[in-house]
């Protein structure tokens, strides 16, 4: 039978205090909601200055024993610190909108109406995310980089105003949304305790799009 682990939970001290007798050094943590970088330190002779989400305070002490041989050394594998923000991702806070008005309307296009037939066709309309046109409007030179956003905190897609155009053939603007919204289905995968935007899991559902070939096409042609 399996032995219980009673070493599950911590306070900010506790874990400070095992920390600097497993690693060993001095250590400093700072706890924060940071939603994007998970873990990370840096070291300056005997000293290390860590910086974790707070949920870390609730891992098992096998997860914090892999944190101290990646403190001791950086090259090490994370799995189980990998599998525990996993599992963790509802903890996470979200920011609020802040007052945030969802432009749906443009002149040309409805961004409501392309989301919930991107909706109903790939994802069994189960996104629940806000969908707004951007109100900044990106110099054409950054256009590309700029078309969609997904802000994960929030759950808010942004669309690039520059796409509500007569020049932007409709099944061009509905890949974008897809883009964006395959954020919200995958969410950004954490790795070392940082999110990766572009896995190949990602870019792998992004193909699945019925006119993937013809919007990247498209897209090379229109911005090279």
């Amino acid at each position: 039978m399996k032995q219980l682990d009673l070493f599950s939970h911590f306070d900010e001290l506790s874990l400070t205090t095992y920390l600097e007798k497993s690693v060993p050094k001095n250590i400093t943590i700072v706890l924060t909601d940071n939603s994007t970088i998970m873990m990370s330190f840096k070291t300056s002779g005997n000293s290390v200055s860590l910086r974790l989400h707070r949920m870390f305070l609730s891992a098992g002490r096998e997860v914090i024993d892999e944190l101290v041989d990646y403190i001791k050394n950086k090259s090490e594998k994370t799995p189980l610190i990998r599998n525990f923000i996993n599992k963790n991702t509802h903890t996470l806070k979200k920011k609020p909108l802040r007052n945030i008005t969802c432009l749906h309307r443009g002149k040309r296009f409805n961004l409501l109406e392309i989301f919930n037939k991107v909706n109903s066709e790939y994802f069994d309309s189960t996104i629940s995310s806000s969908i707004t046109w951007s109100t900044r409007r990106p110099k054409m030179s950054v256009a590309k980089r700029t078309l969609g956003s997904y802000s994960q905190d929030m759950d808010l897609i942004r669309i690039s105003p520059v796409l509500d155009s007569t020049r932007v053939p409709a099944y061009f603007l509905e890949f974008v949304v897809y883009h964006e919204m395959l954020h919200a289905f995958l969410k950004n995968e954490p790795c070392n305790g940082k999110r990766t935007v572009h896995t190949g899991k990602f870019k792998r559902h992004e193909k699945l799009f019925r006119l993937y070939d013809r919007a990247m096409t498209w897209e090379k042609k229109r911005w090279g």
